[in-house]
């Protein structure tokens, strides 16, 4: 059986610094710490969305509507960056527990309208928050003094370097 890498008992030596600089190795991959950061922020979720039968894309859905309704289909993928044979699962699921319903757009018959429910909309104090901040991150998870950033802002693709102090 060939040694698992992550095995530090069997690994050769220096097969720690060869991962350190090895371009390729997992832990060297952004997007294997994005995957790992996305599972977590879902996690932290899922205990205020399961009592409600929501999942977390559910929620995204729900959070767009919120936000304004009715709203045609592809408005919404656009907002969250869905296709709409992405959101159409989704919505049906959500149209099955009375959230939403589904219809042709009175204005533009080709396109199909989501409306929210009574059960769908609710008073705003009887919807999920979430985890405690509610401008798209998470106040515990941010430094002190941190300013929120958005998840549809800019990206900054340069890696950030040592802070000095609070942001500017």
């Amino acid at each position: 059986m060939p040694a698992d890498a992550s095995d530090s008992a069997d690994a050769a030596p220096g097969a720690a610094e060869d991962m350190a600089t090895d371009p390729l190795a997992l832990a060297n991959q952004l997007c294997f710490s994005l995957s790992v950061a996305s599972r977590m922020v879902v996690q932290s979720y899922r205990p205020v969305l399961e009592p409600l039968g929501l999942t977390h894309p559910q929620y995204l859905v729900m959070l767009a509507l919120w936000g304004s309704a009715p709203r045609t289909v592809k408005d919404l993928g656009e907002q969250l960056r869905q296709d709409p044979a992405t959101l159409s699962p989704l919505l049906k699921r959500l149209e099955a527990r009375g959230y939403v319903t589904r219809g042709r757009d009175p204005q533009n018959e080709r396109a199909l309208a989501v409306s929210l429910t009574r059960g769908g909309s609710g008073p705003a104090g009887a919807r999920p928050g979430g985890p405690p901040a509610h401008d798209g991150t998470s106040a515990h998870h941010r430094e002190p003094g941190a300013r929120p950033q958005r998840a549809d802002a800019p990206v900054d693709r340069q890696r950030p370097g040592p802070r000095s102090g609070p942001p500017a």
